[in-house]
């Protein structure tokens, strides 16, 4: 039993490294971003072409994969997005149509096959911890997740982009009375949250193979995650990830893979019918 809370824990992690930055984009600028999967995709692909094209070593991609998938989320919501706030429906056919065509780049530049990467060999290994073994990588993707957690919480709480941001999020037309550059904040806000997908796609990259088309899944579980934990609580998110992924290492340990997807589906919907802001709905006045 103790391996299958482990593992919940490792499923748990690659949920919430997944969704936060979804949770920073539609928890504080209000946009469902369809791309975001894809964005996941391109920090996979990143790795590809950093390893075979770049010699980087492994961990020198998740500032690159940053860097790149960041940017592009900069120029995303300063080309399109921006023109589309409080249109939901709009934003979501807009960023659902980027990421067709991030797809279609990936696919002409990559070829449609399936695409691996080289895990270090200090990570292949295997730790023990009360008679179970622990996978080295996943351990790391652990504590690589836990240390974005930190980060996004100090940014959020403890900066001045955090207040402004918060300011923004409650109110924009006063937060522009007040001296505060909107469009910036939105800005830098989109290309954060898109800088962490690129981030979880080099980590992903380590336990799958890559294909143009592997983002879909996981907008899917991200948005289950974001939703069924609160749309703009992150502790929610940590909660709600750990939640559904240690149902799903459970059940996927009595039966299999198949019906633990169906039950922590089964769950998320329980979940939503019950809380319909999601377990920790932010409270209002």
């Amino acid at each position: 039993m103790l391996s299958s809370v482990l593992s919940g824990l490792s499923i748990g992690s690659v949920l919430l490294l997944v969704a936060l930055g979804l949770m920073v984009i539609y928890g504080n600028v209000g946009v469902i971003n369809m791309a975001h999967g894809e964005l996941v995709m391109l920090g996979a692909y990143v790795t590809v072409f950093s390893e075979r094209f770049l010699q980087l070593p492994f961990l020198l991609c998740l500032p690159l994969a940053f860097a790149i998938a960041g940017l592009l989320g900069l120029l995303i919501e300063r080309a399109i997005v921006r023109r589309l706030y409080g249109r939901l429906l709009d934003t979501l056919l807009a960023t659902w149509g980027i990421g067709i065509i991030l797809q279609q780049i990936i696919r002409l530049t990559f070829g449609p096959k399936l695409q691996n990467v080289s895990v270090p060999s200090f990570l292949t290994g295997e730790y023990r911890l009360g008679g179970v073994s622990i996978q080295s990588y996943r351990l790391m993707v652990f504590l690589i997740t836990l240390a974005l957690l930190l980060m996004v919480l100090t940014i959020l709480y403890r900066t001045d982009f955090g207040t402004r941001l918060r300011a923004v999020k409650q109110n924009p037309q006063i937060s522009a009375c007040n001296g505060i550059n909107v469009n910036r904040v939105r800005s830098w806000t989109f290309a954060f949250g898109a800088g962490l997908a690129g981030i979880a796609g080099v980590m992903v990259s380590g336990f799958n193979a890559i294909s143009p088309t592997m983002g879909a899944s996981y907008v899917v579980n991200s948005f289950i995650v974001v939703v069924v934990g609160g749309v703009s609580s992150l502790m929610g998110t940590v909660a709600s990830s750990a939640l559904l992924g240690g149902v799903n290492s459970v059940v996927a340990w009595m039966s299999n893979d198949v019906l633990a997807q169906v039950v922590m589906l089964g769950l998320a919907i329980a979940v939503i019918r019950c809380f319909p802001k999601g377990l920790f709905a932010p409270q209002s006045r």
